[in-house]
């Protein structure tokens, strides 16, 4: 048996060595066998770790935030479309009285010293107010006076002499009745003198009636002018508040006492200056351009473009939309040689309030001669984009981006930012953003740094998601 088995080893080994040697010349036959299961392994690995790879991308573009972070967070979403959006120009500009429409110069008619003062800055006044009561300290205008009343009395005289010489006409030569009646006409053209020069120095008709009379006046109210009456009410419809009540002020005031310039017992001359009347109804903005800006401004004119104005309001003031559209009303044609800028002007409609203080009315305006406003000229039209507010997007070296609201779950987009100023940023509308998506308007910042902070799938305790992004809290929770 052991002879045997030591003569099969050689040809044993002869076999074995046969069989290698034809597996490698023949390895193209059986090799390729065997390379398709490999490859569909790998195929199977790389796509599983692409999936991972993905979700792992997709879980770190998105955060999830509890109803009370949100709260917190003050997050609001509005959903967008595509619109216009005009590029602008940033002009500073002021609001200024607007000539002849905004304040009103009350001067003294007569020489004499202020024995009252009945209204002070900051009271309202309607037409036929008595502003002030000046004693007349004026000798011609007492003469005046004399010569009125005298004139007046000789006319009454000179009347009955002319009827009692008519009555004897026939018995006396014509020339007495002529002469008669050339006496009432030179005292009627004087006395007519009288009256005009009187009523020039702010004297009424029935003060006139009085001189005639023998009443002189010694003391002269300076009422506010009927020609104010022209100008437009502060609000007919405004309501003050008086007393926790609404009431409803059938006659409003025109105008207010914006600055007096005399005291009381004050000796005063005649053209000489005692208040300023103000109604700040209407009044103009004033902007201030360079010279290189000038054919954007002719532009704005030609094409009747509107400029925007920003009035720099807190977010919190309660006053009604202002809706007025703002048009280039004047173009001045003079640079100033200090600041090398040049004027416009737009007219503003102003806005007021009347409420009643421990008995006095007082007006309360929105806007005020004096105060800065930002003028937006425009310059360049895009349209089909988003405008979203300045908050609303994130910046993190190059990239820009946004987050997109789904119940709890908030979404970063990246972005393409157009354009962006203080107040708005425009998004191009290439496709990263869908019309009509639920965007977060504010605290994009905020956000951007709770994600990059967080994993992605870190979740309240005791809550989970569904699959629409809303969270809910685990039903077992405190069993």
């Amino acid at each position: 048996m052991k002879i045997l088995l030591q003569s099969l080893k050689p040809v044993l080994g002869i076999t074995i060595f046969v069989l290698i040697a034809a597996g490698f010349i023949l390895r193209d036959h059986w090799l390729p066998l065997l390379e398709p299961n490999q490859a569909g392994q790998s195929k199977n690995l790389a796509a599983a770790s692409k999936k991972a790879e993905g979700k792992k991308k997709t879980d770190q573009q998105k955060i999830v935030l509890s109803d009370q972070a949100i709260a917190n967070l003050e997050l609001k979403v509005k959903s967008i479309f595509p619109e216009t959006y005009w590029k602008t120009l940033q002009v500073p500009g002021m609001i200024v009285d607007r000539p002849g429409r905004s304040d009103q110069s009350v001067i003294s008619p007569i020489d004499g010293v202020v024995e009252k003062m009945n209204y002070f800055p900051g009271d309202t006044v309607r037409p036929g107010d008595v502003l002030y009561t000046i004693r007349i300290l004026s000798e011609t205008l007492l003469q005046t006076q004399t010569n009125l009343f005298k004139d007046t009395q000789n006319l009454v005289l000179a009347e009955r002499k002319r009827k009692r010489l008519e009555s004897s006409r026939g018995a006396i030569p014509e020339s007495r009745i002529i002469e008669a009646a050339n006496d009432i006409t030179r005292l009627k053209v004087a006395i007519k003198g009288y009256q005009q020069e009187l009523r020039s120095r702010g004297f009424s008709q029935q003060q006139l009636q009085e001189i005639a009379s023998g009443n002189f006046i010694q003391d002269l109210d300076i009422l506010v002018p009927d020609r104010m009456s022209k100008s437009k009410p502060l609000d007919a419809s405004v309501v003050m508040k008086t007393s926790g009540k609404e009431v409803k002020l059938k006659t409003p005031p025109t105008f207010e006492v914006q600055e007096c310039e005399v005291d009381l017992g004050q000796q005063v001359k005649t053209g000489q200056m005692l208040c300023l009347l103000a109604n700040h109804r209407l009044l103009a903005i004033e902007g201030r351009a360079f010279r290189n800006e000038t054919q954007l401004l002719e532009r704005n004119v030609r094409e009747g473009w509107p400029v925007e104005v920003d009035f720099q309001e807190h977010a919190a003031s309660d006053w009604p939309a202002h809706n007025q559209v703002f048009l280039i009303h004047k173009l001045m044609n003079v640079i100033d040689p200090v600041n090398r800028t040049f004027a416009f002007r737009l007219p503003l409609e102003n806005q007021s309030r009347i409420i009643e203080q421990n008995g006095q009315i007082q007006v309360l305006w929105r806007f005020r001669p004096g105060q800065k406003v930002r003028l937006l000229i425009r310059v360049e039209k895009l349209d089909n984009v988003f405008v979203l507010p300045a908050d609303a997007v994130a910046r993190e070296g190059a990239e820009a981006y946004v987050f997109i609201q789904n119940v709890n779950t908030f979404y970063r987009k990246p972005v393409r930012v157009l354009e962006r100023d203080r107040r708005h940023t425009v998004i191009a509308n290439d496709g990263s953003l869908t019309p009509g998506s639920f965007v977060v308007q504010g605290s994009a910042e905020q956000l951007n740094r709770m994600l990059k902070s967080s994993s992605g799938d870190d979740l309240p305790e005791g809550y989970h998601i569904h699959a629409d992004g809303s969270l809910h809290k685990n039903e077992d929770e405190g069993k």
